[in-house]
């Protein structure tokens, strides 16, 4: 069985995720932690589906059996998992959410004891203890070895004050009328307390979590209700979050949604005017418009690309030595304040932007115009190498002749391949997605 995706472990609840496999699971991280272990104390946290109660406990059970001590903190946002864990001194932090997912399905998020998410290697190694039922059934420990567990209620606190420091002292949000959609989801007490603590006049959507409506045509995936309360009430600033608040998505005060590699860019240069930037250096995905590339170019900015996931992104800004980088998802970076996508953060740091250049989101984040794109999913039987297929090469050059760039994967859950074309001319585009799709529709038949 196949555990780790792209972010940590997902399925259906009850399915890949039932409470068997997740406690064989919590055995596998607890024995390979083990081996780094200082504190002998694992974070355990969650967003508000249903399902959290059952996986929560499978994994305490889990990991308690293996001799760790479980911290329990209940709902609380994935970046603040990241923070808590390294902030109370723990050898790991486990988070339980799907991030944007529906209710039904679930997920299992792996941080180290510094906040950062597991590297593969490591997600490797567990998934090989969790196949094999020797080193499983010989990982239990008895008597005054077992673990324990406990409820910590009152950590928000910690969270809160970080995200408040994250916001210039000299700045306050008074007279700034702010709509959060809170996506039924993790965030649901600490986004408006944040923004309510810094003067704001908050407006809240989707904050009453029952187990089953966390994303339900709310949050960062449909952000339709936001932008028409925004425009209901002559509001500055519409935010909206996933449900598990690592991603945002933000409203203008005309009801219009940002797009993500102009949010990115603004605040790119807002760092940079700021002298804040790191080494000149923005990193985002291989998903994110050329025009976001030419624009930090003409401004004496580089941009590095990585490939799709927060982490990996992470991991380029690392090793290009930036401290900015993002998705144009809305999962964006501020690496001196978080060592992942952090919603609230990206927030406060655009109602700074705002705050200093006195300008309103239509024209604070309406830097440049992106090129045409266009996307096409196709089926497929089969997931041939894309660097073995006959003609792949060529069909490349051709369209890297023509101006335009490419972005041809297989996705990693689906039988389908997925193209993405860009260019400056949306004519020749889509001639050359129509020739594209029709290639790959012959080659993988």
């Amino acid at each position: 069985m196949e555990l780790f995706g792209t972010d940590g472990v997902r399925g259906l609840a009850g399915g890949k995720l039932n409470a068997m496999n997740v406690m064989r699971l919590a055995i596998a991280a607890g024995v390979h932690l083990k081996k780094t272990s200082k504190y002998n104390k694992i974070l355990v946290g969650k967003d508000t589906r249903r399902s959290g109660y059952m996986i929560e406990n499978a994994l305490v059970s889990g990991l308690t059996a293996v001799g760790f001590d479980v911290i329990q903190i209940g709902p609380m946002p994935t970046p603040a998992i990241a923070f808590i864990t390294e902030n109370m001194r723990c050898d790991a932090g486990i988070m339980i959410t799907a991030s944007h997912n529906p209710y039904y399905d679930n997920g299992i998020k792996f941080f180290d004891a510094e906040g950062n998410k597991l590297n593969h290697k490591s997600e490797s190694e567990i998934e090989k203890i969790f196949n094999d039922k020797e080193r499983i059934y010989s990982a239990f420990v008895t008597k005054k070895e077992l673990g324990k567990s406990i409820r910590i209620d009152d950590v928000i606190g910690r969270y809160i004050v970080h995200i408040k420091n994250s916001f210039p002292n000299h700045f306050s949000l008074v007279g700034k009328r702010v709509v959060v959609d809170c996506a039924n989801g993790a965030a649901y007490i600490v986004a408006p307390t944040v923004l309510q603590e810094l003067g704001a006049e908050v407006i809240v959507l989707s904050n009453k979590p029952d187990g089953y409506n966390i994303n339900t045509n709310c949050g960062a995936t449909h952000p339709e209700a936001l932008a028409q309360k925004v425009f209901e009430t002559r509001a500055d600033i519409g935010i909206a979050l996933d449900g598990d608040a690592d991603r945002i998505v933000i409203v203008d005060e005309k009801g219009e949604v940002v797009d993500g590699d102009k949010l990115i860019g603004a605040l790119a240069i807002h760092l940079k005017n700021s002298k804040k930037l790191a080494n000149n250096k923005v990193v985002a995905t291989v998903m994110s418009n050329g025009a976001l590339a030419d624009y930090l170019k003409s401004h004496g900015l580089e941009l590095e690309r990585s490939d799709v996931g927060d982490k990996h992104v992470l991991s380029v800004m690392k090793k290009v030595g930036s401290n900015f980088g993002g998705e144009q998802s809305g999962h964006i970076i501020f690496s001196d304040f978080a060592k992942t996508g952090d919603g609230l953060v990206s927030a406060l740091q655009a109602l700074a932007y705002m705050k200093e250049t006195n300008k309103t989101v239509s024209e604070a984040f309406n830097l440049f115009e992106l090129y045409p794109q266009e996307q096409a999913n196709i089926s497929i039987s089969h997931k041939l190498p894309i660097n073995e297929i006959k003609g792949a090469k060529e069909l490349f050059t051709e369209i890297e002749k023509a101006g335009m760039r490419h972005l041809v994967r297989y996705s990693g859950t689906e039988n389908l391949m997925r193209i993405l074309l860009e260019g400056k001319d949306q004519v020749a585009l889509l001639k050359m997605m129509d020739k594209t799709v029709n290639f790959f529709k012959k080659a993988l038949k």
